[in-house]
């Protein structure tokens, strides 16, 4: 019996997917090998990581402006890589709304990068998203669309004349998206749409363009992964199979339209037992900012029910339920694949839990 899994990632992956997975597993669609074990080069392979790419297209919508890149690496390489590629020696703002926006100011300044921080929530452990503008003339203009510690998401995301990169890591294929003022969008794949080992990214064609004429190592220009379809060297083959299978299943949920109707009713869902609960609970970000992927709260009644809270979980077959080291409390990280049964389930607990230590 698999247990209901609420952690920030890797994460929860559809039943579906990995049962397809095992099927093929030891002998791909009867064709005597494993995908794991067959060449990047090869028409078996090749077929799998073009599909994947075409379908992810199709659930953004994105036209022929935007690129689709695969990294390893993770999101955390891109932290590097895009002050390398895109930084054109001006400068290069930044809004600080956690530890992931901090990493990357972090990665850019390392690299001589004159970064801008237009603003911060800091000041309130990361519990909101703040107000704030970026310049029109910036090299581009840098977000984390959910945060998945603190558990803030935007809601909309800022206009700019820059060019506006977002790191989606954490909300990634969970809603459609308007892409007419983004640059480049990414994200690590192993929280809604894959497993760990892979980072994607949608990048418009003149952002690549910036990256051809500089002094890059190859496996970290841009421009090489363009040229040769992200198959420059060994890619991570059985993690981009495996976002093969997620493309797939969220296509058969009816699309990001859907899966954004069903990841609403789930957020409320939760966030309706804690506002509810007379004070037993507390939400760590603000309401307007409140993400529909991680629900970061507290027991305000007494904070030394939380690892209580966590064991009693356990036992009744929830796991990943213990809040990021860096804040404590409790996250439940809620992601596509997570049914809305799951988290009724849950719900429920955290009722009988009120109620029981109250």
């Amino acid at each position: 019996m698999r247990v209901m899994n609420f952690s920030a990632g890797p994460s929860n992956l559809p039943d579906e997917v990995l049962k397809e997975a095992q099927e093929n597993l030891f002998n791909y669609h009867g064709k005597g090998f494993s995908i794991m074990e067959i060449s990047h080069r090869g028409k078996i392979f090749e077929e799998v990581h073009f599909e994947a790419m075409q379908m992810a297209k199709k659930l953004y919508e994105v036209n022929d402006d935007y690129e689709i890149l695969f990294f390893q690496g993770g999101a955390s390489l891109q932290f590097a890589m895009i002050p390398m590629n895109l930084n054109l020696g001006g400068v290069c703002e930044f809004a600080n709304t956690g530890i992931w926006t901090k990493k990357a100011i972090k990665e850019a300044q390392i690299l001589g990068v004159n970064t801008k921080i237009v603003a911060s929530s800091e000041e309130s452990l990361f519990d909101h998203i703040p107000d704030f503008t970026f310049s029109d003339d910036a090299d581009y203009a840098y977000i984390c669309s959910n945060n998945t510690i603190y558990g803030t998401q935007y809601k909309k995301y800022p206009k700019t004349k820059s060019p506006l990169i977002i790191d989606a890591s954490s909300d990634f294929f969970s809603k459609k998206i308007d892409f007419s003022n983004i640059a480049m969008l990414f994200g690590g794949v192993q929280k809604n749409a894959g497993i760990s080992g892979l980072a994607c990214a949608f990048i418009r064609k003149d952002m690549i363009e910036r990256s051809k004429n500089k002094n890059i190592p190859s496996m970290l220009k841009y421009s090489v992964y363009s040229e040769n379809d992200s198959l420059f060297n060994t890619p991570a083959t059985f993690a981009i199979y495996m976002f093969n299978l997620e493309m797939k299943w969220l296509l058969n949920q009816g699309g990001l339209d859907k899966i954004n109707e069903q990841n609403i009713k789930k957020a409320q869902l939760l966030y309706k037992i804690i506002d509810e609960s007379n004070g037993f609970y507390k939400g760590h970000a603000k309401k307007e900012d409140r993400s529909l992927m991680n629900v970061s709260f507290n027991i305000a009644h007494d904070k030394n029910l939380e690892s209580i809270f966590v064991k009693e979980a356990e036992e009744n077959g929830m796991i990943g339920l213990k809040g990021h080291k860096i804040l404590g409390g409790i996250r439940a990280s809620i992601y596509n694949s997570i049914s809305f049964e799951k988290v009724k389930k849950l719900s429920e607990f955290m009722e009988y839990f009120a109620k029981k230590y109250v």
